[in-house]
Order: C-alpha cells, then structure tokens, then sequence
C-alpha cells in the first residue's frame, strides 16, 4: 500500500491551519472587529457556524463534489481563525509561534507513528472518545470552579488524547484509502479537516501550559 493520500492531506491540513491563522491575527489588529464579535451574538453565530460545517463535512463528504468539500474546509478554516483572534490578544506573539512548533513537532512524530505502526489503533478509537468526553466535562464543571490546578491537569490529559488521536487518525486514513472508502480528493479534505482539529486542539492545550500572556510583558 502506497502512502499518496498522506501528502494531500497534510497539505491541505496546513492550508487550514494557514487561513485559520492569518485570519485570527488580522482580526486581533483590529479591537473594533473583535468587539462587535465577541460583544454580541456574532459569537454564538460563528460557533453555531463552526458546527454547522463539521457536520456538513462528516455527513456528506461521501457525495458531495470535491470542490464543494475544498469550499467548506476553506469557510471552516476562515470561521475559526475568527475565535482564534482572541489568542493574538492574550498571548505574546513569540509565545505562540514557539507553542506552535513545539505542537507541530509532537503533532509529526504521532502522525508518523500512525502511518508505519503495525498494531492496530482501530480499539483505540473507542477510548479516545471517552476520554474526549470526560475531559469536556471537566472543562465544563471547572468553569465554575476555576481551579487552575486542575485546569492544567485536564490539560495534561487532553494532550496525551490529542496526540494519541493523531496516530489513530493518521492509520484511519491509511486504511480507507486502501479500501477506497471515498474518492481521493474527498479524502484528502476529510482527513485534512481531521488532523486539523487534532493539531488544533494540541496547541491550544499546549498554549494553555507553555504560553506566556500578554499581561506578563
């Protein structure tokens, strides 16, 4: 089995990550756009957004045309870079290009440990999802208990899921394209919208533990 699926994904992975990026740090130069965002229900709509697209994606990645899957990952990308604007703000700027490499390294040996490991990750899946639910939840109970100790735990938890669902993402992927369980380039954005919210996830957990705030300074 060839691994040509694994170059598309990752390239339209870090397309995402690009847009999602760029937009978040243009809306952080301008206070007024991030204003009107985050001080009204534009908020709740881009989130409503957000989800609207993942689903959209996950459900009708299977019939829809390839250009309309680019389309959506693209609009995807651009909705969350505008809740990423807020990071631009609360972080320092080296703070967040340095968590981002150390993500993006962590993030490349799991996926490269997903594409040669020979065990099968498929069992994995099941705690994975658990494990994504219950820290959820604790995320949900600390916001009223705002214990930062126990915030950083969650964190710690939450990276060893994250990565661990890289690996398993990476060998799902591998395997659908040798079953040819959707066409290539349905694959390639719906494993690239996958791994994107892998990584993600991983640096905002990692920017939570390692990052220096603004306030600092």
């Amino acid at each position: 089995m060839t691994n040509k699926i694994l170059p598309k994904v990752f390239g339209w992975m870090f397309i995402g990550l690009l847009v999602t990026f760029f937009t978040g740090y243009y809306v952080s130069l301008h206070p007024e756009t991030m204003l009107k965002l985050f001080g009204s229900y534009a908020f709740l709509i881009v989130i409503i957004i957000e989800f609207a697209v993942v689903i959209f994606l996950s459900a009708r990645i299977t019939k829809m045309k390839p250009a309309t899957a680019i389309v959506s990952f693209i609009i995807y990308s651009a909705v969350s870079g505008l809740t990423f604007s807020t990071i631009f703000v609360t972080y320092d700027l080296g703070s967040i290009m340095f968590v981002f490499l150390l993500a993006a390294g962590i993030f490349a040996v799991f996926a490269f440990l997903g594409a040669v490991t020979k065990i099968d990750l498929s069992k994995l899946g099941v705690y994975l999802f658990f494990g994504l639910l219950a820290i959820i939840i604790c995320g949900l109970i600390n916001l009223f208990l705002n214990n930062s100790t126990f915030d950083m735990i969650v964190s710690c938890i939450a990276i060893a899921i994250f990565v661990g669902y890289t690996a398993y993402d990476v060998q799902q992927i591998l395997r659908m394209q040798e079953f040819n369980m959707l066409p290539e380039d349905n694959l390639a954005i719906y494993g690239a919208l996958e791994l994107y919210l892998d990584f993600i996830n991983l640096f905002l957990r990692l920017l939570q533990l390692f990052g220096n705030s603004n306030s600092d300074d």
